[in-house]
């Protein structure tokens, strides 16, 4: 049955390559591109609201589609634990909603992320480097804050080796993580998680050259949310579901 969606943020770098990926699959149709200034109801009608914005905007958006019982695919930054638990509330008071929050879709970078949650239980000490376009205006990156918080579950409690984090050059600290933030041009998006340990060091690093590195994450999210519930956090849930 064909599905209709609705994205927002759809002028958007990202939101442009949403709606292409949307036009190209038999499944999905377009049906609205919302933008500020857009109605408040725009996109009312649509099956699956992709929300590619910004936080505030995010928030509130997605809030509207969750009271209709839209499913929602949440793919802007910013949404660490407390927003999460905020998002959780509002899906469980919704009748038929259901929400995928993904701070990467990337395939690549999911599974980097998965490759760090394995190491992390071995090291003492991890920090975390992400890089990002000079036009990407938050900081850390939704990836690299996953990754922190990845990371810190990984580790049950266990205490996480970050000297100095009251020092503005070690970075920001993320679940205990220390997080780097540059934003350069020439940048498409690069994360390196470097783990320290006795006489060795582990760096997990993806490079993002194109951002046709995310139609994959795109497509797959656009076809798995149908039959989610709930709240589910990350890609790389559907992803093992569909290996």
């Amino acid at each position: 049955m064909m599905q209709h969606v609705a994205v927002a943020g759809a002028s958007g770098r990202l939101g442009s390559l949403v709606c292409e990926v949307i036009d190209a699959h038999p499944d999905f149709t377009l049906i609205a591109r919302i933008g500020r200034d857009s109605a408040a109801d725009a996109g009312a009608d649509a099956d699956i609201v992709f929300d590619v914005t910004e936080l505030e905007a995010s928030q509130r958006l997605t809030r509207a589609a969750l009271a209709r019982g839209q499913k929602v695919i949440i793919g802007t930054s910013g949404y660490a634990a407390d927003e999460l638990a905020a998002l959780d509330d509002h899906v469980r008071a919704s009748a038929g909603g259901a929400a995928l929050v993904v701070p990467n879709f990337s395939l690549g970078s999911v599974i980097g992320t998965m490759l760090a949650r394995i190491a992390a239980p071995h090291f003492a000490s991890v920090e975390i480097v992400e890089a990002h376009h000079a036009q990407k205006v938050d900081s850390p990156s939704g990836t690299a804050v996953r990754t922190a918080e990845e990371i810190a579950a990984a580790k049950r409690g266990e205490a996480i080796l970050a000297p100095h984090p009251e020092q503005p050059a070690r970075g920001t600290l993320i679940a205990g993580v220390p997080v780097h933030s540059l934003r350069l041009q020439g940048v498409v998006a690069k994360q390196e998680v470097r783990f320290g340990g006795a006489g060795e060091v582990l760096t997990i690093t993806h490079d993002t050259h194109s951002p046709d590195a995310y139609r994959a994450g795109i497509k797959a999210a656009l076809e798995s949310i149908s039959g989610l519930e709930g709240l589910v956090v990350g890609l790389e849930q559907i992803l093992v579901d569909r290996a």
